[in-house]
């Protein structure tokens, strides 16, 4: 990263009210890095847990990313908008390991380089995605479905002996409270709404314990109630993980933004409050519409 993508970080954070962090005095790169001991340990210092910086796919010559530099703070729920083809999808298979761009660099916190990793591994170290079409077991049920998303040896020997302690109880317990689910804990995950199915795999990545979720069109295809209750868990979560949203509901959008990123043709179109973009001019023509 270089020290202007740091101080543009500082400067939202300060104004988003998030964590202040004093940034270091030098522009150095190994300056800035020099405060972490452990490798592969995240650090967030400079109060930004995800940075891309000048970032370029392409695909067949068509440019899917094209210069797309963004970032964002601990503890931030950004919300990611912009028409079929923005680059949202790609931004997020970058960021999963599941696409390597052709330049740029992507970080996660300030020391760890997302593109020498792989998909694995970027689970692993606490980034979580959830796509547009929920993915259970559906033959389980609810508790089993958490059960199996704990952070375990998953080995046949540690399967068959594992038993769940006391602080894992407890964790369960917490995330069912927070999914809405706590009465349906054994009920088969198949007889779920699609709305209660979002929810499970959501707890299932927040069984994983995740620094970062990337949750793409969650409320696609759910009632009005479900979508207001959506709404409240992603509040509920923000500040205990950071979030990225990537929607079309605008009116979900409108309740649950901090700040919102408008992507067209692979970069970023605008960004600021949810008011602020919905009166660019350049966002109503592309995007919003008159």
């Amino acid at each position: 990263m270089t020290p202007e993508l740091m101080s543009e970080g500082a400067a939202r954070l300060e104004k988003h009210k998030f964590k202040q962090v004093q940034s270091p005095s030098s522009g150095d790169r190994d300056a800035s890095y020099s405060r972490i001991h452990t490798p592969g340990e995240l650090d967030l210092t400079h109060g930004r847990i995800l940075y891309l910086e000048d970032v370029n796919v392409s695909f067949d010559g068509f440019k899917a990313i094209n210069n797309l530099s963004l970032d964002i703070g601990v503890g931030e729920l950004r919300c990611i908008i912009g028409p079929n083809g923005a680059g949202k999808t790609t931004m997020m298979d970058i960021i999963t390991g599941k696409t390597k761009p052709d330049s740029g660099q992507v970080f996660f916190g300030s020391t760890i380089d997302l593109l020498r990793h792989n998909e694995p591994e970027i689970a692993q170290m606490g980034i979580g995605r959830k796509f547009q079409k929920p993915t259970v077991f559906e033959h389980l049920t609810v508790f089993e479905n958490l059960e199996l998303a704990l952070k375990t040896a998953k080995g046949v020997a540690a399967s068959m002996l594992f038993k769940l302690k006391a602080e894992q109880k407890d964790r369960l317990s917490e995330v069912l409270h927070t999914i809405h689910l706590e009465n349906h804990l054994l009920r088969q995950a198949g007889n779920l709404s699609h709305g209660q199915k979002q929810w499970l795999e959501i707890g299932m990545l927040l069984m994983q314990d995740p620094k970062l979720l990337l949750l793409d069109e969650p409320v696609a295809g759910m009632t009005d109630q479900e979508t207001e209750r959506t709404a409240e868990l992603f509040l509920s979560l923000k500040g205990k993980h950071s979030l990225m949203v990537v929607e079309h509901d605008m009116a979900f959008i409108r309740q649950i933004a901090d700040v919102v990123t408008v992507l067209c043709d692979g970069s970023v179109l605008a960004q600021g409050s949810f008011d602020d973009v919905q009166d660019d001019e350049r966002v109503i023509e592309v995007y919003l519409g008159r």
